[in-house]
């Protein structure tokens, strides 16, 4: 049976970006496109995520071509794959702030912005939306394929498939995502030419690094970049890990939550230093993913503003510079010398790096699996996945959400697998053993 015969055809596809750029998004964008178009069906992109459709209104809030949305032609999709930055644009707007439970799915105020965007789609003729983003624009997209679900049955259904996006790799359902292995190589490039300045000048650089839940990013930078110490959230445990009761402002009720230990991780930094020194070697850097500011005491966290997803700006921490001031003074407390330490954050440059082969490969498979979904495979709810080599699969939305909570879950780095073994072998060890040591070895 060929795509034109088949029931309920998509003959127009609208396709959303949202959240933080990522390396090999136009190779998502033009390959999802230019299938549909050779096949004669028509490609709406909209600009900026959710920004413009959140707000539709067909008399007060129009969508115009050119401005809001832009009607995709074969001659606009070639030569887009290895191409920087994103053709549609990007946004962080959460049209289902609000929405935290499937009753509030039939909740007419909190479901008003996804109603526009429904009311959008549908005023366009669009048959299916293909989103593509992180875990929060998979929530979203969850949202949307639910919301149709408590709409008359005579009402007009818009299909919904999403595609995964995220430089944090933190993904569930799928092994690797696109502008990963991009953005550790971008990173992990700037960590050697810190170690090169660190050894011209006996300093040291801890990095703070992208990743905010996980610490995919920031362990595969320190590997690749051979730093000397690389620590993310899932790290934070035995001495490193403090409890703070603190008060849920929604509910004004009091938890416990696990916090990290400022005073054990600047210990933690000059038992390297120190051991590094016992070996003649007076240089190095450190690796940390963002994701531990997060984790600070309350006190580090209060008055930082949040988006519209509720993340705090973890950039307005600076936590590079933060341990290196830390770390700085109890290294002289504890030796009576100065040691230079310098705090940087990488990140922001990666995102929109020219894209490396592989990442261009998998997000044109994804773009591809897209059309494959909907054209072939008639699916609605599904997340495009990879496996093996490049081998599509489908994963419903039902898998990859609570049900309660309606909360994506996030992928975390399993303590003592063989990626964080990896890790550990190959940084310095220090004269002080921990609980997560697997061997020692001497580094340069």
């Amino acid at each position: 049976m060929t795509s034109s015969t088949k029931k309920n055809p998509v003959k127009r596809v609208g396709i959303i970006f949202s959240g933080g750029p990522a390396p090999a998004a136009n190779a998502v964008i033009s390959s999802a496109a230019i299938s549909f178009v050779e096949d004669n069906r028509e490609v709406v992109g909209f600009f900026h995520g959710y920004s413009n459709l959140q707000d539709y209104h067909p008399v007060s809030h129009r969508l115009l071509p050119d401005e809001h949305y832009r009607i995709f032609q074969e001659k606009d999709l070639r030569g887009l794959r290895n191409s920087r930055g994103i053709i549609i644009g990007t946004a962080r707007a959460n049209p289902g702030k609000g929405i935290e439970k499937p009753a509030d799915l039939r909740d007419e105020n909190k479901t008003a912005r996804l109603r526009n965007i429904y009311n959008a789609l549908v005023d366009m003729e669009i048959d299916a939306l293909i989103s593509i983003g992180g875990d929060d624009t998979l929530k979203t997209a969850n949202f949307l394929y639910e919301f149709q679900k408590t709409l008359p049955e005579t009402a007009r259904r818009v299909r919904v498939v999403h595609l995964p996006k995220t430089i944090d790799n933190d993904y569930r359902g799928i092994d690797f995502t696109f502008g990963f292995f991009t953005a550790v190589d971008f990173m992990a490039k700037e960590i050697q030419n810190l170690r090169a300045d660190a050894i011209a000048t006996s300093s040291y650089f801890i990095v703070e690094t992208m990743g905010r839940k996980a610490g995919w990013l920031s362990y595969g930078v320190a590997i690749a970049g051979e730093s000397n110490l690389v620590l993310a959230v899932e790290d934070v445990r035995g001495d490193l890990s403090i409890e703070e009761t603190v008060e849920d402002p929604a509910t004004g009720q009091t938890k416990t939550e696990t916090r990290l230990s400022i005073d054990a991780l600047a210990d933690r930094i000059v038992d390297l230093i120190l051991t590094r020194e016992r070996r003649g070697k007076h240089y190095g850097t450190v690796v940390l993913a963002e994701g531990l500011a997060e984790m600070l005491p309350q006190t580090f966290l209060e008055g930082l503003p949040r988006d519209d997803h509720g993340h705090i700006s973890l950039g307005k921490i600076d936590l590079g510079k933060l341990l290196a001031g830390v770390v700085g003074e109890r290294y002289e407390k504890k030796t009576g010398r100065k040691k230079k330490l310098s705090g940087v954050q990488l990140g922001y440059e990666s995102r929109c790096a020219v894209p490396h082969a592989f990442d261009v490969m998998l997000g044109s498979q994804l773009g591809i699996g897209a059309y494959r979904a909907l054209v072939e495979r008639e699916l609605d709810g599904h997340m495009v996945s990879v496996s093996g080599q490049l081998d599509l699969e489908y994963v419903p939305f039902s898998e990859l959400v609570h049900p309660e909570t309606l909360v994506t879950e996030v992928r975390f780095i399993e303590l003592g697998s063989d990626f964080h073994q990896l890790a550990r072998f190959l940084e310095t060890r220090t004269d002080k053993i921990t609980d997560w040591s697997p061997g020692r070895r001497e580094e340069g």
